[in-house]
């Protein structure tokens, strides 16, 4: 998990809940940099792999595990919050010294700080770790964990244009 290590530091849980917030607080420090201007190009392909991993492990395991009666609303909700992210990460892309760049890039820090903060760390996360046991959460965490280094070394910014027709598809409760 090396890669994971790097990018994120180091992981000390594997409970999916951990993760995931891991994942947000690194989005968080990576839109800061950006914003101070730091490592602006690097930071904001950092920033574009991050986010399409990580959307990219919710959408395939995490929501599918923790779709029930009581989540399916927010998990669609979610998919369609992932789009409109891919949508704007695929504009921004190759757009880093255009002058709108600054414009964009905010409009996406108050999408993916909503997503992450209000709906995921504030509402979902709570309902999951009353559903899940902390193994359950644990072996979750571990199937992301794998899934996240796997995507994350190949890039995955660069399959964002293609994923911006439609939301991913979620199973039934």
């Amino acid at each position: 998990m090396g890669i994971i290590r790097r990018i994120l530091g180091q992981e000390t849980t594997s409970d999916v809940l951990d993760v995931l917030t891991s994942h947000h607080d690194r989005v968080d420090e990576l839109f800061e940099e950006i914003e101070k201007g730091e490592r602006r190009s690097s930071a904001f392909t950092e920033l574009a792999d991050l986010l399409a991993a990580h959307a990219t492990v919710e959408e395939k395991i995490f929501y599918p595990a923790v779709m029930s009666k009581d989540t399916t609303d927010q998990l669609h909700e979610s998919v369609e919050e992932h789009l409109g992210m891919k949508r704007l990460l695929a504009d921004l892309m190759g757009q880093i010294d255009h002058v709108t760049f600054k414009a964009k890039m905010k409009v996406l820090k108050e999408q993916v700080s909503h997503h992450a903060h209000k709906e995921e760390e504030q509402k979902l996360f709570p309902k999951v770790k009353s559903m899940l046991s902390a193994d359950e959460r644990a072996a979750l965490g571990n199937q992301v964990l794998v899934m996240f280094e796997e995507l994350i070394v190949a890039h995955p910014m660069q399959n964002v244009p293609a994923e911006t027709a439609k939301a991913a598809r979620l199973p039934s409760p």
